[in-house]
């Protein structure tokens, strides 16, 4: 049993000296690959003999540098001084002076770069896109406000063209001789310009001052002081309706100005009327021959002096006398006979008919037969959308609209005896005829007579302008019609030419019952 022990013990050691000297071989293996490998790179890289060469292109540079030392010292002093230094300055400057030049081009760009570098980097071949910008509700605080503001920005202008009138006019005698002689005397001598540039800077300075805290007031007219309204912080709908209907007028109004003037520029321009185009012609070509062959300077002398004697004396002569104005000023005359659109419109319209009426008489006298008057063949042939007029209302063929409503009145019927909504409000068209006021209905549901209606002249018993809802401003869009048949007076509201239509109903109706109406005598 020791024996078989001492076996085992034996060969345990062996297996572990055995497999600690395998491992040594192993590892001393991979120290000779690594060593092997770590030689052939370094055969590879040739570090060592780069590290060489470079120390001895050191030592060469070293030695060059030494020697080159060297033959300028010994050049320098065996040579005089003046020579070598005529030779080297060429040189020297030259590349001294591509030195600064470089300086001063690098400097240059670098401040080029600083002023206009955000400029250019922003440049852009295409235009930027247009951004559409929100736009503010309807507000009737905002809308008056804006007016006010419009007001106040308008009122210097408006001060300043008063007081060049208030000159030309003479409203201060005393003011106005003085200006006179004044700009006279500065053209005469050729200071017009520069006493008009002294009194823009007087100008400027006077403002300056007042800005300041200063008081001064100065100006030909008196200053009317506009009473300011509080503004309101709560509007009734009335109160809104009225404001918005304010601004809408002055707004139409100017803005009605304003296109009057720019058509008829454009309509002067355009040779729309020749004989008014015709006389800006002529006077820009003898402006224009007169520049080319007179000096500037005796222009500018007779300008000036035209120009003060057309402002201080012609334009009050035009002004005091209108019948010397309308026949002697020539550019009033001319912008006064210039048309706009609509009133090229109303002519082109009006000659149209014009050519058309003749055609039309004859064709119409061709086909009336004897014994029939015009009157009623255009009676009989008008008609509306449904039909003959006559034949919609059963009235008889002599019946038809009066010439100021041949195509009617748009409006509403209000029917306040109905109780249903489909009779109480009826849209449709009301007509006028010699004894009768007819109301055609625009319902599509019946092309009869249903719903049409009928008023003889002679049975209204009272006609009236009538105002639909209280709460709105202005005297309504109604007329009121009252006649035995109907409890209430019938409306008809939603009228736009409500004024055009109550003065045609009127006077056909007063003008009915007087001639209905017995005289006095017989009655008696």
């Amino acid at each position: 049993m020791g024996v078989c022990r001492m076996e085992d013990y034996t060969f345990d050691s062996f297996e572990l000296l055995f497999s600690g000297a395998v491992d040594k071989v192993k590892s001393h293996k991979s120290n000779l690959n690594l060593k092997e490998e770590l030689r052939k790179l370094r055969e590879e890289t040739n570090v060592d003999s780069l590290r060489q060469e470079l120390e001895r292109e050191r030592s060469k540079r070293i030695d060059l540098e030494q020697k080159m030392n060297e033959v300028l010292k010994t050049r320098l002093e065996d040579s005089p001084p003046q020579p070598p230094r005529k030779q080297q300055s060429p040189s020297n400057n030259g590349t001294a002076d591509k030195q600064q030049k470089e300086v001063w081009s690098s400097r240059l760009q670098k401040w080029l770069y600083e002023r206009f570098g955000v400029y250019i980097e922003d440049f852009r071949f295409q235009p930027e896109e247009s951004t559409v910008e929100a736009e503010e509700p309807l507000s009737a605080k905002r809308l008056t406000e804006n007016m006010r503001r419009l007001k106040r920005g308008a009122r210097p202008v408006t001060n300043f063209l008063r007081n060049l009138s208030a000159l030309s006019n003479w409203h201060s005698v005393y003011t106005s001789a003085i200006a006179f002689i004044i700009y006279m005397n500065a053209a005469w001598h050729g200071w017009a310009i520069p006493m008009l540039l002294f009194l823009a800077i007087l100008r400027l300075s006077l403002n300056y001052l007042i800005a300041r805290g200063w008081r001064i007031q100065w100006s030909i007219v008196p200053e009317v002081s506009e009473p300011m309204e509080p503004p309101k912080e709560d509007l009734t709908v009335s109160e809104k309706f009225q404001l918005v209907l304010d601004v809408a007028q002055k707004a139409q109004n100017l803005f009605g100005k304003m296109a009057d003037v720019l058509e008829k520029i454009k309509n002067l321009f355009m040779w729309v009327q020749p004989e008014s185009t015709r006389k800006l012609y002529i006077c820009l070509w003898v402006a224009f021959i007169t520049s080319c062959v007179l000096p500037y300077k005796l222009m500018g002398f007779m300008i000036g002096l035209y120009a003060g004697i057309k402002f201080f004396i012609i334009d009050f002569l035009f002004k005091s006398c209108p019948k010397l104005r309308d026949k002697y000023d020539t550019p009033y005359i001319v912008w006064n006979s210039l048309p706009t659109d609509p009133q090229l419109k109303e002519r082109t319209n009006a000659n149209v008919s014009r050519r058309v009426q003749p055609v039309v008489s004859r064709s119409s006298l061709a086909t009336v037969p004897c014994g029939v008057s015009r009157e009623e063949e255009t009676g009989r042939s008008h008609s509306t959308k449904k039909g003959a007029f006559h034949e919609i209302f059963n009235l008889l063929e002599s019946e038809r609209p009066l010439a100021v409503c041949e195509n009617g009145w748009r409006c509403c019927l209000i029917n306040r005896d109905r109780k249903m909504p489909t009779d109480y409000i009826r849209n449709g068209v009301l007509y006028v005829t010699e004894n009768y006021l007819c109301f055609e209905s625009s319902s599509s549901r019946s092309s009869s007579s249903k719903k049409n209606k009928v008023i003889k002249l002679v049975d209204i018993t009272d006609i009236q302008k009538y105002k639909v809802l209280s709460v709105l401003p202005g005297s309504g869009m109604g007329i009121s019609i009252a006649t035995p048949s109907t409890q209430k007076p019938l409306v008809f509201g939603a009228m736009i030419h409500r004024d055009e239509a109550f003065e045609a109903i009127f006077t056909q109706y007063m003008k009915i019952m007087t001639t209905t109406k017995p005289p006095a005598s017989a009655e008696l």
